[in-house]
């Protein structure tokens, strides 16, 4: 069974990461610069969920598949991809802790996934997010049926 939820997600490098935030904190925005640093869209503004297993996959929702808003510009129409294995969310948060010691916990259709803040208003955002995915991010295999930590986050 899928849900659609409203949140931003993009995919790097095929693993999935899931923007959340309230309207106008900058998910479009990051989204838009993770894009132009090699990201692929999955969804702009809601995401169709759904469990496989113990992983959470993200697609695009049919009526607004491939558009994103582009804030003082419009909607503007990219490719997209899906279903994608959702590897961490973010949540966009003027209140972000500067050294977070651990993600917080997010949990999406009966799944868990590590969860972080970041301050959002940072020309370094995207660098900040994909280090965060580096870091906190989950590794998945579907094929093995794996998911976990690449490393030790030490």
């Amino acid at each position: 069974m899928s849900n659609v939820i409203q949140a931003t997600c993009v995919a790097v490098r095929g693993r999935g990461l899931l923007i959340q935030g309230p309207p106008g904190s900058g998910k479009s925005s990051l989204a838009l610069a993770l894009l132009d640093r090699g990201a692929e869209l999955v969804g702009d503004d809601g995401l169709t969920v759904a469990a496989k297993g113990s992983v959470l996959m993200a697609s695009p929702p049919p009526n607004i598949a491939g558009l994103i808003e582009v804030r003082n510009v419009g909607l503007l129409v990219r490719p997209t991809v899906g279903p994608v294995p959702v590897a961490l969310a973010l949540r966009l948060d003027p209140q972000a802790p500067r050294l977070p010691e651990e993600p917080e916990t997010l949990t999406i259709v009966g799944l868990s996934l590590p969860c972080l803040a970041l301050w959002p208003d940072s020309p370094a955002l995207p660098l900040r997010a994909e280090a965060a995915l580096e870091r906190w991010g989950l590794s998945i295999d579907l094929q093995q049926g794996h998911i976990g930590y690449d490393h030790d986050r030490s």
